[in-house]
C-alpha cells in the first residue's frame, strides 16, 4: 500500500525495475520505453518522478546514491525497500488473482449499437477492426524484435495484449459476418434520428 490506496501500474512497474537493480528515474524511463511497457503503463517521464518520490516517501524506495554526468544536475539513484518488495508482491498476487472491475468504452458502446444504422455499425467495426489488427502486428513485432534478448517471462505483458487483441479481431470478424448475412436483428430505425442532432 502507498499511503493508505493501491500501487498505481506505474508504482509497480517502478518497484519492479529496482528489483532488479538500482536506477536513477531517467534510467527507469529509458529501460520502460525500451521494453514497450508503454503499452501497458502510461509512461512520461514527469510522472515517474513524481512516482517515485510519493515510492520514496511512503517507504518502499529509498536513495542509494546521487551521480553526476558532466555539468547535468545530479541524479539521484533509487534502490527497493523490503517494504516496497512487499508491497510490490502484495498488489502483483492480488492483481493476477482478482480480475478488476473496469469499464471500458467499447461494451456501452455495443450495447446501444442498435441506436445506430446497420451500415454505419459495419463501417465502424471495420474502421476498429483495423487498428486493432495494426496494433497486433505492433506487439508481434515488439514480441520478435524482444525475444531473442528477454526471457519469457519478462514478455507476458506484450503476449497477452496481442492475444487479446486477436481473440477481438476474431470475434469482430464473425459478428460482421453475422450482422451481413442478417443473422442478427436490427431494429428498422435507429433511436437516433438525424433530426435530433
Amino acid at each position: 500500500m502507498l499511503g493508505g490506496t493501491k500501487l498505481t501500474p506505474l508504482g509497480i512497474a517502478a518497484l519492479s525495475l529496482l528489483t532488479e537493480r538500482e536506477m536513477h528515474p531517467y534510467e527507469m524511463f529509458q529501460t520502460l520505453m525500451g521494453r514497450r511497457e508503454d503499452v501497458i503503463v502510461k509512461v512520461k517521464p514527469g510522472s515517474l518522478y513524481h512516482t517515485v518520490n510519493r515510492l520514496a516517501e511512503a517507504e518502499l524506495v529509498e536513495a542509494a546514491g546521487t551521480e553526476r554526468d558532466g555539468n547535468r544536475p545530479e541524479r539521484t539513484t533509487y534502490r527497493i525497500t523490503r517494504a516496497g518488495r512487499y508491497a510490490l508482491r502484495s498488489r502483483v498476487g492480488e492483481m493476477l488473482a482478482t480480475p478488476a472491475i473496469e469499464y471500458p468504452e467499447f461494451p456501452v458502446a455495443m450495447s446501444k449499437a442498435h441506436d445506430l444504422d446497420r451500415g454505419e455499425v459495419v463501417e465502424h467495426l471495420r474502421s476498429r477492426m483495423k487498428v486493432l489488427e495494426r496494433d497486433a502486428a505492433v506487439l508481434r513485432g515488439a514480441l520478435a524484435d524482444l525475444a531473442p534478448q528477454k526471457p519469457r517471462v519478462i514478455l507476458l505483458d506484450i503476449e497477452y495484449m496481442a492475444a487479446q487483441r486477436e481473440s477481438e479481431i476474431a470475434w469482430l470478424g464473425a459478428l460482421l459476418d453475422d450482422i451481413e448475412a442478417g443473422a442478427v436483428e436490427w431494429p428498422a430505425h435507429s433511436a437516433i434520428g438525424e433530426e435530433s442532432l
